[in-house]
């Protein structure tokens, strides 16, 4: 049986006192993936989309450090939409699976944690290349 795997979000450590807060990513306890690339994205202009793609192999982790963003996952036959906007709350985004991160608020700030080095090859960026990708392994899903 093939193993499914699927878009959740993680909550992350969180410490509140009164000089303010503080949370913590560690990969394999916060992470289900050795943590290899770190990007943010930042400066979204009003009605710009970013990610509108999928990878073959990389796996994410997406936190909203400041402001509020969507990020649609597709599987190829559903869609879910993940609000994020708390520091201490991540999505995890398996391999194979179509992310869009929209509705970007003004000043937000998105921190992505991912599983491979950069490699242009791991990108599917057509969804009709995607649907056609997907068909041949079906054990992703959201």
């Amino acid at each position: 049986m093939k193993k499914k795997r699927e878009a959740q979000i993680i909550d992350l450590p969180k410490i509140t006192e009164t000089r303010g807060s503080l949370s913590i990513i560690e990969q394999w306890s916060d992470v289900p993936f050795e943590i290899r690339r770190v990007y943010w994205i930042y400066d979204v202009p009003g009605g710009y989309d970013r990610g509108e793609h999928a990878f073959k192999e990389n796996e994410e982790l997406i936190v909203s450090l400041s402001g509020a963003f969507d990020v649609e996952i597709d599987d190829g036959k559903e869609k879910r939409v993940f609000s994020l906007n708390r520091s201490y709350k991540g999505l995890y985004v398996p391999s194979g699976l179509w992310r869009k991160m929209t509705n970007f608020s003004t000043n937000s700030l998105a921190l992505v944690l991912a599983s491979t080095d950069y490699r242009e090859e791991d990108y599917i960026e057509d969804y009709q290349e995607y649907k056609r990708w997907i068909a041949g392994n079906e054990e992703d899903s959201i």
